[in-house]
């Protein structure tokens, strides 16, 4: 077998293959021939069929077929001649598969790009420090008592936070438009649910109370025909309602899986869920520094557009489970196209390719430890946690993905061991924001 490569740009190969002609005719030969055993043809007896008869009959498919594996059989062994790593599936171009000359295909493809390690202390990271305090947490209970309010009637005016249940009839210029028009609507006053004018209208008027307001919809409303018209709601007020927060009680605590103890033992459970999430907001704020320090350093690491591609496309697919069984009818590429996901993609890739090649030479394997305590760590919020430890250790995909994570943040460890690292007084509040909240507010 006779090969040859080409660079044609940046990771892209291109090689040349040549197999000789007696390579195939000898695996058509022996095809035909096993074939010949099974086969039943009009005039001849089973396994009888002259191989004259089976090359006129069937030698040209067979050859297609066998000109097919062979190429795909000799491009693994002329990489592997090569010591080429493709990146991605090849594009195999026939160029001469004349029956008695020797077979030539070219193969088009991307290689592994050569990754080289940088000197990682340079990068620097600031570790926020923060300590839970009671303030946070009475905040907490507030928010969770917050989140499971109820509206409740009540015999008054309506107040901004009230929610109302009105009927409502829009016009324009004399004429009903469409959408205009609800009976029975629940409305929270001060949500922004409606134009403007429309919630604040409300305010003050009582179950029973009937109001007309001249109102006029933005000029950037979605609808033309809307777009800074002025028009007229007709309103009725069926009934206002009061938020209503319910009570530190034991039915409240049960809801969060405290069946005893009262309120200490509720904020207890309450303390110990979020110092849990300040650690690992903490150790995401860590990571992500990291991370950012390493593609910094290695921003000039070319990338196999495939690789691209693939992650593309597992990126989209996350966002298709959003629409369950509806994604099955809409085209993805419409709704998402590759441009989205192309920059977090090329990140992705090229951010493995580069812990790929740190945990290689570190020679970095999961820790059976680490990966015990991670599991036990993700089991604390089930009530029986040892059901899910076990399930974890009995579920191969569930357990690869745990000492991937733990590889991962072995990749970390290391790497910290390297970096410029300092830290930085904070608070639960702060680091719970999101990044973006955060940098805004130290500015």
């Amino acid at each position: 077998m006779q090969v040859s490569v080409e660079t044609t740009s940046g990771l892209e190969r291109r090689l040349i293959v040549g197999v000789p002609a007696e390579r195939i005719d000898s695996a058509v030969n022996t095809k035909l021939q096993e074939a010949a055993k099974t086969v039943r043809l009009p005039g001849f007896r089973p396994g009888k069929v002259p191989m004259k008869v089976m090359r006129q009959r069937f030698g040209q498919s067979v050859r297609m077929e066998v000109l097919g594996q062979v190429m795909n059989d000799s491009f693994y062994e002329a990489i592997q001649q090569q010591e080429l790593k493709p990146a991605g599936q090849p594009a195999i171009e026939p160029k001469n598969i004349e029956e008695g000359r020797d077979l030539e295909f070219v193969a088009t493809f991307e290689i592994f790009p050569e990754v080289e390690l940088k000197d990682y202390s340079s990068v620097k990271v600031v570790k926020p420090v923060a300590e839970l305090t009671d303030a946070d947490l009475e905040k907490m209970v507030e928010n969770l008592r917050e989140q499971r309010a109820s509206f409740e009637a009540v015999e008054r005016a309506a107040a901004d936070g009230d929610q109302v249940n009105i009927d409502y009839a829009g016009t324009k210029d004399g004429e009903a438009f469409d959408g205009g028009t609800a009976e029975g609507s629940d409305l929270v006053l001060g949500s922004g649910r409606m134009i403007p004018g429309f919630e604040d209208g409300i305010v003050g008027l009582s179950a029973g109370d009937e109001k007309v307001l001249a109102l006029s919809f933005p000029e950037d409303y979605h609808s033309e025909e809307l777009k800074g018209a002025a028009v007229e709601f007709k309103i009725k007020v069926n009934a206002v309602k009061a938020k209503q927060q319910p009570e530190l009680d034991d039915e409240f605590f049960k809801l969060f899986g405290v069946d005893e103890g009262g309120v200490e033992a509720f904020h207890t459970e309450v303390r110990k869920n979020m110092q849990r999430e300040l650690d690992n907001a903490i150790e995401n704020r860590v990571k992500q520094q990291i991370m950012d320090g390493v593609l910094e350093l290695h921003d000039d690491l070319q990338v196999p557009q495939a690789l691209i591609t693939q992650e593309i496309d597992a990126l989209r697919n996350q966002q298709l489970q959003q629409f369950g069984d509806l994604a099955k009818q809409i085209n993805a590429k419409d709704i998402f196209p590759d441009e989205v996901f192309a920059e977090n993609a090329e990140r992705r890739v090229k951010l493995g390719l580069v812990l790929n090649e740190l945990v290689n030479s570190e020679s970095i394997e999961a820790d059976a430890d680490k990966v015990r305590e991670a599991i036990e760590k993700m089991a604390e919020t089930y009530q029986d946690k040892e059901q899910v430890v076990n399930w974890y250790y009995s579920n191969p995909q569930q357990l690869r993905g745990i000492e991937s994570l733990v590889v991962e943040n072995q990749v970390v460890d290391k790497l910290l061991e390297k970096a410029q690292l300092s830290e930085e007084t904070s608070s639960y509040e702060k680091v719970m924001s999101p990044p973006e909240e955060a940098t805004t507010d130290d500015e």
